[in-house]
């Protein structure tokens, strides 16, 4: 289950407590995310202990940089939802403020890990840190954890392709549209999710009618032309997803819009999720509605090869 902390005064159930912790803002849940979760698992099991994810919301560079902050690539209710999918017991998350960002590294270790959830293990990445501006090393993990009775173990960086995986390289391979190599590294496909709102309907002149995406709240990919898998009310269908402007109308306005293959029917208000599968070609320029309609088809015909193909 996952549990929102509104405030360190919160009290915490007992089935959180005593168990082995893995910390940290967990953004994309990639495969290093998924390594460290695996290993706090294992150790929970070994001493029948329960496996708890810890994390944050908001991003602590909401607060402390707003103006370098990335977009996050989860929502909080979807990185929860992907923790739990890797078979820990319990996300908790916090609720960030002010006040606690200015944690020591002593005061975080101490009130939330020793005496809050008491825990008996710590499982963290090897540039872990903690407290007020991140003054808590891995060393300083492992003296307080000592002092405390608690097991502390470092996992080594995983690395795909000769380089570490981590949230920064996910996000820079989506905005360049490097939509494969991102899959790679989340172990599954990129997930965006919105609500469908009316747009031009130029789409639907030409024979091929879109859903327009807004109130995304996570990173949007690069701009390109995308094969994807579209979710509604428990169905899937193959997908073409354009993102970017439309030139060919002399739109500038950056859009999200999605053709279902097979879909009949009205979106508008309701919620579409897009998973990523590949990137079919950039944004471009046609000289009319006849080439955009002739692109279209092609388009279609190679987001339907890439769905057979097993993408």
């Amino acid at each position: 289950m996952a549990i929102l902390f509104q405030s360190l005064a919160a009290s915490v159930p007992d089935s959180c407590r005593q168990g082995v912790l893995t910390i940290g803002n967990f953004d994309g849940v990639h495969l290093g995310h998924q390594t460290l979760l695996a290993e706090t698992i294992r150790q929970a099991r070994a001493i029948e202990a329960p496996a708890v994810a810890v994390t944050f919301d908001p991003h602590p560079q909401q607060l402390l940089r707003p103006e370098a902050f990335q977009p996050v690539l989860t929502t909080v209710r979807g990185r929860a939802d992907l923790l739990e999918g890797q078979g820990v017991d319990h996300v908790v998350v916090f609720r960030i403020t002010p006040a606690f960002l200015q944690l020591s590294a002593r005061d975080f270790f101490d009130r939330i890990l020793r005496d809050l959830l008491r825990a008996r293990g710590i499982v963290e990445g090897f540039n872990f840190g903690f407290g007020r501006k991140r003054e808590g090393t891995t060393d300083t993990l492992k003296s307080l954890g000592q002092s405390a009775g608690m097991s502390v173990s470092l996992v080594a960086a995983l690395e795909v392709d000769g380089k570490p995986v981590s949230t920064s390289r996910v996000r820079d391979d989506l905005l360049s549209g490097n939509i494969a190599l991102a899959r790679r590294l989340l172990g599954r496909p990129y997930r965006l999710e919105g609500t469908v709102t009316p747009g031009q309907k130029r789409g639907q002149t030409l024979g091929f009618p879109t859903a327009n995406l807004a109130d995304i709240a996570t990173l949007v990919p690069g701009d390109g032309v995308y094969a994807a898998r579209a979710f509604h009310n428990g169905a899937a269908y193959s997908a073409a997803v354009n993102i970017g402007p439309n030139p060919t109308f002399s739109e500038q306005a950056r859009k999200v819009e999605a053709h279902l293959i097979g879909f009949t029917g009205d979106l508008y208000g309701q919620s579409l999720t897009l998973d990523f599968l590949e990137r079919i070609r950039d944004t471009k320029r046609f000289s009319g509605p006849a080439e955009l309609r002739e692109q279209l088809q092609r388009d279609v015909e190679q987001v339907k090869e890439a769905q057979e193909g097993g993408m």
